[in-house]
């Protein structure tokens, strides 16, 4: 966990993501990089001396009009000293039964972001964070260039359009290996929401594209991502937090 810390602490400085005051909501499905990112947060607000609240929220989207399960995820919260709120939603009869989604990943992925969005902003949260680490940085920049013809990423730090809210991404700097082994080694009680396209999306396939370029040309996954930060406007480092 002591490398997962390093890189929170990295992100929250070099990005300037947390403040005293902050109400952070984290965004937490039950994945691996969402539950590290809960318990990095936490740790890292009382390393740093950060005095600001956090709150794990789940966004059920009761994929086959079934609740899913967060009893052991509000247990850990309990333990860690977090309220766990669960949003309940329609967002799979949407995706599937009512829009028939031929690629739902993308409309899911915006639903869900919409209804965090409109949680946090609803009971004045300062900050949403969401779980993008590293990898998906990577993924996301070679989806938009590969699939959209455009150079692009989400970024590190996000405001909201109506200003009061920013969409903050902690794990940016983390690799997926160190999430999955730290996540592993603290016994956290990942599970996977039931999603029948689960494992043949367009972002599975960058996966594995991703994991080629790194085994035909090792390296390339750090060295798209420097490239990144070098010349994306949002992903530059603050050389002063």
């Amino acid at each position: 966990m002591q490398k997962i810390l390093g890189y929170l602490r990295k992100a929250v400085q070099q990005y300037d993501m947390l403040s005293n005051g902050d109400r952070v909501a984290v965004g937490v499905s039950g994945g691996k990089d969402s539950l590290i990112l809960l318990a990095g947060l936490v740790r890292i607000r009382d390393i740093m001396g950060i005095k600001c609240d956090i709150t794990a929220v789940s966004i059920d989207p009761n994929f086959d009009g079934t609740p899913a399960d967060f009893s052991q995820i509000t247990e850990y919260c309990e333990k860690i000293g977090v309220e766990h709120i669960i949003l309940p939603t329609h967002i799979g009869e949407i995706v599937f039964d009512i829009r028939n989604e031929k690629s739902p990943c993308s409309l899911c992925a915006r639903m869900r972001r919409g209804a965090l969005n409109n949680f946090a902003a609803d009971n004045n949260y300062t900050k949403l964070a969401l779980g993008h680490n590293l990898d998906d940085a990577v993924e996301t920049f070679l989806m938009n260039l590969l699939t959209e013809g455009r150079i692009g990423c989400f970024s590190p730090v996000t405001l909201l359009d109506d200003k009061s809210i920013s969409i903050i991404r902690p794990l940016v700097l983390a690799p997926e290996r160190d999430i999955r082994r730290a996540a592993n080694k603290l016994e956290l009680p990942v599970f996977k929401l039931n999603c029948k396209a689960d494992g043949h999306t367009n972002r599975q396939r960058t996966k594995e594209l991703t994991a080629y370029l790194e085994k035909e040309n090792r390296g390339s996954k750090m060295r798209i991502f420097g490239a990144m930060q070098r010349d994306l406007p949002d992903w530059r480092i603050n050389t002063n937090p």
